[in-house]
């Protein structure tokens, strides 16, 4: 069945979900979720020119365009295993508890100064976006970079077993998820399932080497190419970061000096794993540094803008206990005397959760700060003095009562808490 789907699939290779985006002579997957079920859009989706509709209930539709099938999510998985097997290009995978987008970005825009490559769009690193972004990979691609976000155990295995990577990096394995993941030493079994495959399969993996943990989680890798510090292929330290990250390369590299638009000495690491890549793969060294200082993060990603005489760190997309505390630790060495710290409750963190949130505070009371604000979650729950509001709308219109200018914000959160909503004080 799946050869037949992929025949469908090679004269119209474009694979949609959603009914709300698709486009004439696409195949839709009719996926089922806890508050929608694809199923009932099938009429829908024929009406407007699917190509084919994969459903796993059935419709009582006549159309030759319907395909009924056990499960729909299993068989997009399946028609992104067949089509990933089509390819004898490498297959670059990228997880982590912080800054695979951002690491997953750099290494792509590095990587295309030099090749054809295909890469995650956005953070389309779920169990339906992995095979998504599989299905998306042209047939003259030379080099693929896949995301894959996980918040439980045997989460990643299961994206390797659809995707085969043969090369693996892991940012790092922090502080996220705690909750799913069942605690510290859970995220790194689930997070070395990359490693694993890797292991299995002669793989080659990209490892931090700085931190203690990946030397035993990457032993047994047929090739292991190391980025950090100190004692590794590429070396580097950072030079300054107010605001935006200078790195220096130290060895491995005579790039030397590279002027990112990144904010925060936290995102070295991530640049040195673009860096390590890139000369793996022979990218030309002039290549690999325009790349670098040419990318501007987006998406509420350590983004650093300036409105209304006020300046901004909006680094709202996610949040944990490490990536918390190395961005209250970054924004606490800015040069501006008028800081203000806008925080939002972090989320699955299980029952570590008060705990972490206590020390979040703790770290906060070290410094002084024009002000703090506490927005929801778990901050309700902690002992401090700082002003707590239950949501970022209720904060926004505190922030727009005050008319604050000259001043420069952190504002990160979770992505449930909206913390980017604050923004709209300063319009």
């Amino acid at each position: 069945m799946i050869e037949n789907l992929y025949k469908i699939y090679l004269k119209h290779p474009h694979v949609q979900t959603d009914t709300r985006r698709l486009k004439e002579g696409e195949i839709y997957f009719a996926l089922k979720g806890p508050n929608f079920n694809g199923n009932t859009f099938a009429a829908k989706a024929l009406a407007m020119g699917a190509s084919a509709v994969i459903i796993d209930e059935d419709q009582e539709i006549k159309d030759d365009r319907i395909v009924l099938v056990e499960d729909a999510l299993t068989t997009l998985q399946n028609l992104a295993l067949h089509h990933r097997k089509q390819f004898n290009i490498p297959f670059l995978a990228i997880t982590g508890s912080n800054g695979k987008t951002t690491t997953k970005e750099l290494v792509s825009a590095v990587l295309a100064t030099h090749f054809k490559t295909s890469t995650t769009l956005g953070n389309l690193n779920n169990h339906i976006g992995v095979p998504l972004t599989i299905l998306s990979i042209p047939a003259d691609a030379e080099i693929a970079v896949i995301e894959m976000g996980a918040n439980h155990q045997k989460e990643i295995a299961s994206y390797c077993a659809y995707t085969l990577p043969n090369y693996g990096l892991i940012t790092n394995c922090g502080k996220a998820h705690l909750e799913g993941f069942g605690g510290i030493e859970g995220v790194r079994k689930g997070k070395g399932e990359l490693f694993d495959h890797l292991r299995l399969n002669g793989g080659t993996a990209f490892v931090m080497w700085d931190y203690d943990y990946f030397h035993s989680m990457c032993t047994g890798i047929s090739k292991i190419i190391t980025y950090g510090l100190k004692n590794a292929d590429i070396t580097g330290k950072v030079n300054s970061s107010e605001p935006f990250l200078q790195i220096e390369l130290t060895s491995g590299s005579k790039i030397g000096s590279l002027n990112t638009n990144l904010v925060g000495d936290y995102n070295l690491p991530n640049v040195l794993a673009a860096v390590a890549i890139g000369q793996y793969f022979n990218v030309p060294e002039e290549k690999i540094r325009q790349a670098i200082e040419n990318y501007f993060p987006n998406n509420s990603r350590s983004q650093l803008i300036s409105r209304n005489g006020n300046t901004f760190v909006l680094d709202a997309y996610n949040a944990n206990p490490t990536s918390m505390r190395a961005a209250i630790e970054n924004f606490a060495k800015q040069p501006n005397p008028s800081k203000y710290v806008c925080i939002g409750g972090m989320m699955e963190l299980g029952e570590e959760s008060i705990a972490e949130h206590q020390g979040i505070v703790n770290l906060l009371k070290q410094y002084t700060w024009a002000g703090v604000l506490l927005v929801g979650g778990d901050f309700s729950k902690v002992d401090h003095h700082f002003l707590f509001l239950p949501d970022s709308n209720t904060a926004m219109e505190w922030l727009k009562s005050k008319s604050i200018t000259n001043g420069m914000f952190l504002i990160k959160g979770s992505r449930s808490m909206k913390m980017e909503t604050l923004m709209q004080a300063f319009e």
